[in-house]
């Protein structure tokens, strides 16, 4: 479940050496605030303090990766937008291994036409994998977009859809 938005406190942050590359977590006492690969995180002011929620992160997507874990436990504190959220929240609903247009999640989202602004929703994500955006493809079956690189997108489909991740 996304914890409501909080104010202002100290992230905790860790790297996470993963099949598909580096990736940067951030926490709070809240849950996981963002990961992200990192070719494509922003330059970020946070600690490295040992952290219970990033730690959580790292067993999880550990398993993940192993084709073990299909449904993630660890809190998260993501911010954005109130639509932004509401769309976040209809990713977290995609069975792991199914996908769904961005039409179908702009209908779930309330707005059968807002398929362009559940997209630039979607690219917003700022917990990758966890919030599964890979699993929004194009209405004609075609993998559309993604801010971590199509190649990334298509071997987490195919560790969704075999329960192992293909070589790169």
């Amino acid at each position: 479940m996304i914890a409501p938005t909080q104010t202002f406190e100290e992230l905790a942050s860790v790297t996470l050496p993963t099949p598909l590359g580096i990736m940067r977590a951030t926490a709070d006492r809240c849950g996981i605030r963002s990961l992200e690969f990192e070719s494509v995180v922003p330059a970020r002011r946070t600690s490295s303090v040992t952290q219970p929620h990033l730690e959580l992160l790292r067993a999880e997507l550990s398993r993940y990766f192993a084709g073990e874990l299909r449904e993630f436990t660890v809190p998260l504190d993501p911010h954005g937008t109130a639509f932004q959220m509401r769309v976040w929240e209809q990713l977290r609903g995609i069975q792991y291994g199914a996908t769904i247009s961005y039409r179908e999640l702009a209908r779930r989202v309330g707005n059968a036409q807002a398929s362009r602004a559940v997209g630039a929703a979607n690219g917003a994500n700022p917990i990758c994998i966890i919030i599964p955006c890979h699993r929004v493809i194009a209405a004609d079956g075609s993998l559309g977009g993604y801010s971590a690189g199509l190649r990334r997108k298509e071997r987490l489909l195919a560790l969704e859809l075999t329960g192992r991740l293909p070589r790169a």
